[in-house]
């Protein structure tokens, strides 16, 4: 697995399109920077079947530091939620890695068990 970094796709997009990559590199940092701000005021960001990007609140608690069982105070704090949207996940697992995608995608009934009497 390799890591794409935010440089290669300014490339393979400036390639593409025939841009030039200072104005590519522009666009994707301008989008990328929408997207802190929209979440940072509390926004959730929808992208059809990409995906949706949300603020969620994880509530405080108490933990355990495994090494010497100590009891240790977690704050709340925000974080951020990606769910994935239809066609990504149809997409990426469309191979049967993901058995309800699989399902979705071939059309076929959740499998039974022997002996379910349905």
């Amino acid at each position: 697995m390799d890591t794409v970094t935010k440089k290669d796709l300014v490339d393979r997009i400036a390639d593409k399109t025939g841009s030039k990559r200072v104005v590519v590199k522009r666009i994707i940092q301008d989008f990328l920077d929408e997207i802190v701000h929209e979440l940072g005021t509390g926004n959730r960001l929808e992208f059809r079947d990409f995906g949706v990007f949300e603020i969620r609140a994880r509530a405080a608690r108490t933990a355990q530091n495994p090494k010497t069982m100590e009891k240790v105070y977690v704050p709340r704090k925000r974080t951020v939620k990606f769910k994935i949207g239809r066609l990504m996940k149809q997409r990426l697992f469309s191979d049967g890695t993901d058995p309800k995608v699989a399902r979705a995608v071939t059309n076929n009934p959740e499998p039974r068990a022997a002996g379910d009497g349905r």
